[in-house]
């Protein structure tokens, strides 16, 4: 289950729980609240294992096109020590060899760059996601602060 969708809930729960009388306290179902709770920390290091996922598949499409690149270099390079019996044949095949590299190169930043992108999108998403779990949970703590207050207050009177 999405992390957003139990902070939702247990916003839902704080906010739609019983007032206790004469106090601007709430009663919420603690079971409810605990298991809430423990989907989230079941939700979380699911996410957090997607997002290394991510990270490992990046760096495999970077070792990919790192592949790539040196696979089609090589391969001009190989054209180019056949075509050196001949001066003009020579030279065409230094260009052709210089734009395999420059193409592999140009192709090897493009996917690497793309690759990036996306992890970091991935991951951005994550921190949102841990970001409003946090305040949810800051906020709830600062409720059951704010009740713990409230019982005090009458009893030092």
């Amino acid at each position: 289950m999405d992390v957003l969708v139990l902070i939702d809930k247990l916003d839902d729960l704080v906010h739609n729980a019983k007032p206790v009388p004469l106090t601007d306290q709430v009663r919420v179902d603690r079971e409810e609240i605990f298991d809430i709770l423990d989907q989230m920390r079941a939700t979380i290091p699911e996410e957090i294992k997607q997002a290394r996922w991510i990270v490992k598949e990046r760096q495999e499409m970077l070792a990919e096109a790192k592949r790539e690149a040196e696979r089609i270099i090589k391969e001009g390079k190989e054209q180019q020590v056949e075509l050196v019996s001949q001066q003009e044949v020579v030279k065409l095949a230094e260009r052709e060899a210089d734009d395999i590299v420059d193409e592999a190169r140009a192709r090897e930043r493009e996917i690497r760059l793309g690759a990036e992108d996306y992890a970091d999108e991935i991951l951005n998403t994550l921190e949102v996601n841990l970001m409003k779990f946090i305040a949810a949970v800051r906020r709830g703590r600062e409720r059951l602060q704010g009740k713990d207050d409230a019982e005090l207050e009458p009893a030092e009177r």
